[in-house]
């Protein structure tokens, strides 16, 4: 097994032919959140990543071996829920919104102009649909915010010294928002939402 103790944040101060000619890995968010897991290159090899603690990686991020060797990495697709403002019935401001109060519940978020991303999770599913919103199913790679205090605050040039040891989220429900539309809405609100769409917009309003 080749051990991987360094990690370079997005390849910074590497010639670009160096990064071509790296070895790749493609992973998922679960195990690039954590600092210490196995996992096999695109050359077959197996490899042992030891960083230290509290290290998040990124796609983009080079790894370095203990050989001297590079293997760059890349964010896997995954399932994830993609959450888009219904044009119909609200507004891009709904987003901001839901991401606020998922930012209350320590949601791992990614945050796009005219889209939310977050890991599939049908309570939070259920609110989101609840707040006017869409709600669609995908398979994509997954870059959530860093947080407020990490080195630069953004989705994947930070300094690596964060955690993202989120917990499940728990009984979101109980504590769902309103549907609450500013003094301009006069829509009706007595329509019947089914914001469930599986890469597809069709509303399905029933009034």
């Amino acid at each position: 097994m080749l051990t991987i103790n360094k990690l370079i944040p997005q390849g910074r101060g590497l010639a670009p032919v160096l990064r071509r000619r790296a070895a790749h890995l493609e992973l998922d968010w679960d195990v690039r959140q954590k600092s210490r897991f196995e996992a096999t290159d695109s050359l077959g090899r197996s490899l042992g990543v030891f960083l230290p603690r509290g290290t998040v990686v990124r796609g983009g991020d080079v790894l370095v071996a203990e050989d001297g060797s590079m293997i760059a990495v890349r964010a896997a697709p995954q399932p994830v829920l993609v959450v888009r403002h219904c044009s119909d019935h609200g507004s891009p401001f709904d987003l901001l919104r839901a991401a606020y109060h998922l930012g209350n519940r320590h949601v791992p978020l990614q945050l796009a102009p005219d889209h939310l991303k977050l890991e599939p999770d049908h309570v939070l599913a259920e609110l989101l649909r609840q707040m006017h919103l869409i709600v669609s199913a995908a398979t994509e790679p997954f870059e959530p915010e860093g947080g407020a205090y990490a080195d630069g605050g953004a989705g994947h040039a930070n300094g690596h010294d964060h955690g993202h040891d989120h917990g499940p989220v728990a009984a979101a429900s109980a504590t769902a928002p309103a549907h609450v539309h500013g003094p301009a809405c006069d829509h009706d609100h007595d329509h019947d939402h089914d914001h469930d769409h599986d890469h597809g917009h069709g509303h399905g309003h029933r009034h």
